[in-house]
């Protein structure tokens, strides 16, 4: 379980709120020396100034050093120090502005009031509602406990300032801000200590309730957080939402289909960023999302493939040579498609055309395949570069992918599971050889195979573990071998090996 240490100037400056056992200040802190805690250990720093080689300066800059996880970040600090830095994502967050006034006429009249307007943030929480949103984004971007914001009006709406407060600075109200908001950013501060058993770990699966494919259905997600307790790990659900609390657990496990654009890539990256364990990791992201870049990496490096082509939406004289000379039917696919979503079978020269000007609003390149039928496809589970599970995922009937989409919803073909041991050895081979040009993390590597032929068709950085199917074979131990991996990467990182 992470322990939770929360920092001030002086225990005076904690009046206001109920006394807790996990202030100290920071004297008290930067005594006790470096020493490896044997729990994780999350630090909420509030001093009253973050300036260069100030207490509340060293109280971040040590709890780094400590491993412990700080907030704010001594990256943080600097940024927000220094506003020719922190300025450069001023952008983004004044065009939300702007959307905000344009769209909310309380929000538009305040401001015009009073030209300038300075709100106070705690934990990317504000008193005035209609700035919910951007508080939240701007916490994002500088995971500081208290900012003051400063508006101003020039051509249109601007941020002028962004300034680390400490309690000092707190109103009346905004005390009750703060005290909310620590609450619901902690979860730990103001809550009797619960008599449940204590885990040594804290693990966090992003999942998404209204996915309708997503990698895991909620009976796996159940037999996930089991292996995980069993093994001393506390395995919560969280969801997008909850972005602002992924610093408080050790691991993230991403069980949403991931995309290099959405929220997954964002949480990924967070986690990396704030040394935790991470599966999947946004590089594996970044290298599995896009079928243009996986095509390219597995081409360059002799992994066998169906024969590929690169379509670029600004050369029709090259795109009408492939289109002439390709043999059909063939099969023509987004970069970033999932499911069997962006991808189509062409039969001739005037489908393939047709459907590339569709497809060409969505990307610039897109793939065009030599089309191979089988019955089914392999679909090999690799976790740590070990194979994990096998499938056999068949054709939908009367189709000739896995996923049919044409009625709307989709639709899938069966699937036969198989222990790895029987899977063919050149298989499980290429399956190995694919995986380890991305990373060591779980893939699912899907690969067909046609007499003596086996061609890997993608991989797959965040593959579909479900009840009943991919855990048919090994049942509770697929999520305890999943489990157990985490484990042995978060006692990695607490002994500084990771």
């Amino acid at each position: 379980m992470t322990r939770l240490k929360i920092i001030v100037d002086k225990t005076a400056d904690w009046v206001a709120y109920y006394p807790t056992e996990n202030l100290l200040t920071a004297h008290d802190y930067l005594a006790q020396g470096s020493r490896t805690d044997a729990s994780p250990t999350q630090v909420i720093n509030l001093c009253n100034s973050y300036r260069y080689l100030s207490y509340g300066y060293y109280t971040s800059l040590l709890a780094e050093a400590r491993g412990h996880k700080v907030i704010p970040s001594i990256r943080t600090i600097n940024d927000l120090g220094k506003k020719s830095i922190y300025g450069l994502n001023m952008e983004s967050l004044n065009a939300s502005l702007n959307k905000l006034v344009s769209r909310n006429s309380q929000l538009k009249l305040q401001l015009e009031e009073n030209q300038r307007l300075e709100v106070t943030l705690c934990f990317g929480q504000t008193r005035f509602t209609p700035l919910a949103d951007l508080a939240r984004q701007i916490f994002e971007q500088f995971p500081c406990p208290i900012l003051s914001m400063t508006f101003r009006k020039g051509d249109e709406w601007q941020i002028e300032a962004l300034r680390p407060e400490g309690l000092k600075h707190l109103s009346g109200e905004d005390e009750d801000l703060f005290a909310a908001s620590l609450d619901a950013y902690s979860r730990k501060v103001w809550r009797k200590p619960s008599t449940k058993r204590k885990y040594r770990y804290d693990l966090a699966i992003l999942v998404d309730p209204e996915d309708k494919l997503p990698p895991s259905d909620p009976d796996a997600l159940k037999f996930f957080i089991k292996a995980g307790r069993k093994l001393g790990i506390d395995v919560e659900l969280i969801e997008k939402k909850d972005f602002s609390h992924l610093a408080e657990y050790d691991a993230l496990f991403i069980r949403e289909t991931t995309s290099i654009s959405n929220h997954t890539y964002r949480f990924a990256k967070k986690a990396e960023v704030e040394g935790m364990v991470v599966m999947d990791d946004p590089t594996s992201i970044l290298r599995c999302c896009n079928k243009v870049y996986l095509a390219d990496l597995l081409a360059s490096k002799g992994i066998p493939m169906p024969q590929t082509t690169f379509l670029y939406k600004d050369r029709k004289k090259e795109l009408n040579r492939v289109a002439e000379e390709m043999i059909y039917p063939a099969v023509l696919k987004v970069p970033d498609g999932a499911f069997s979503k962006g991808v189509v079978k062409v039969s001739n020269k005037e489908e393939l055309l047709e459907q590339a000007a569709l497809y060409f609003k969505q990307s610039a390149i897109l793939l065009v395949q030599e089309f191979m039928y089988t019955d089914y496809d392999w679909r090999i589970g690799i976790l740590n570069n070990k194979p994990l599970f096998a499938c056999q995922y068949f054709m939908t009937k009367g189709h000739w992918q896995i996923y049919n989409h044409t009625s709307g919803e989709a639709v899938s073909g069966g699937f036969a599971t198989l222990p790895v041991h029987q899977v063919p050895p050149q298989v499980l081979k290429i399956a190995l050889k694919a995986t380890k040009l991305i990373g060591d993390g779980l893939y699912g590597v899907d690969l067909k195979q046609s007499g003596d032929r086996v061609v890997v068709i993608e991989v797959n950085d965040n593959p579909n573990i479900d009840s009943e199917v991919e855990d048919l074979y090994l049942k509770e131990d697929l999520y305890h071998q999943v489990m157990s991996e985490f484990l042995r990467r978060m006692e990695q990182k607490r002994l500084g090996l990771g």
